[in-house]
């Protein structure tokens, strides 16, 4: 894992005052996920991870703070959890839920 998303990472735990359960980190190329892939993705390259959340103030809040601390990028927000990553292109988020 990069040192600085984690530095990041734990910066954001600090701000929001509640634990941070990681649900996916690092993955290697042969993860499911990232063998399906053209080039590596964040997981992949250490700038990634997916966060467990316990309700809609867990979620809002980790949304909300990462916005403000400008450094996570990419995120994705799941039924029980948030993505997080520190991507350097165009910011983007996006949700998991079935259309």
């Amino acid at each position: 894992m990069d040192p600085e998303f984690l530095e990041n990472l734990d910066r954001l735990r600090e701000i929001c005052g509640f634990p941070f359960r990681i649900t996916s980190g690092w993955r290697d190329a042969t993860h499911p996920y990232e063998a399906k892939k053209k080039k590596p993705g964040t997981h992949h390259q250490g700038i990634a991870a997916d966060i467990a959340v316990s309700g809609s103030l867990d979620r809002l809040t980790l949304v909300r703070e990462a916005i403000k601390m400008d450094c996570f990028h990419g995120i994705g927000i799941g039924k029980d959890f948030v993505h997080l990553d520190g991507r350097t292109t165009t910011p983007v988020m996006w949700t998991y839920y079935p259309k």
